[in-house]
C-alpha cells in the first residue's frame, strides 16, 4: 500500500478545477464535501485531489492552513483503502464547510464516511454515463 500524497497526485490545474465545479457531482459528510468528476489525465494517474477551506469562515490563514494540512493527512491515510481499486480516473476536490477547527480524529472519521458515500455514488453510475461525460 502506498500512503504517500506526492506532487503528481495534487490537483492544480485551474481549468480542470473550474470544470470540476461546473460539471462535477458531490457527496457530503458534514463538515466535508467531496466534488468529483470522471476525467482523463495525460500522466496516467487514476486520481488527482485538491483541498480547500473557506476564507469566509476562517479569516486567519494559519487556521485555514492547519485545516488543509489535517485534511491532506486524513486523505493520505485513507486513500489506499478506497482508491486503489477504482478503474476510471477521477478529479477530486475536498472542501471543508464547517465553522470550527476540527481534530485529526474527527476528520479521519468524516473522511471515511465521505469515501463510503463516494463509493456508493460512483457504483450507481453506469459505464455508459461515465463514457458520455468524457
Amino acid at each position: 500500500m502506498n500512503f504517500s500524497f506526492n506532487n503528481k497526485e495534487k490537483l492544480k490545474s485551474k481549468k480542470l478545477i473550474d470544470t470540476l465545479f461546473s460539471n462535477g457531482q458531490s457527496v457530503s459528510a458534514f463538515p466535508l464535501r467531496l466534488v468529483f468528476m470522471s476525467t482523463h489525465f495525460d500522466d496516467g494517474l487514476l486520481f488527482k485531489t485538491g483541498v480547500s477551506v473557506s476564507k469566509r469562515h476562517f479569516k486567519r490563514a494559519v487556521d485555514r492552513n492547519r485545516i488543509k494540512r489535517l485534511m491532506r493527512e486524513a486523505f493520505r491515510l485513507h486513500k489506499a483503502q478506497y482508491f486503489d481499486n477504482i478503474s476510471t480516473p477521477h478529479a477530486f476536490m475536498i472542501l471543508y464547510i464547517g465553522k470550527e477547527i476540527p481534530s485529526l480524529i474527527q476528520l479521519e472519521n468524516k473522511m471515511s464516511q465521505l469515501f463510503d458515500k463516494f463509493s456508493k455514488a460512483n457504483s450507481n453510475i453506469t459505464p455508459q454515463e461515465n463514457e458520455a461525460d468524457s
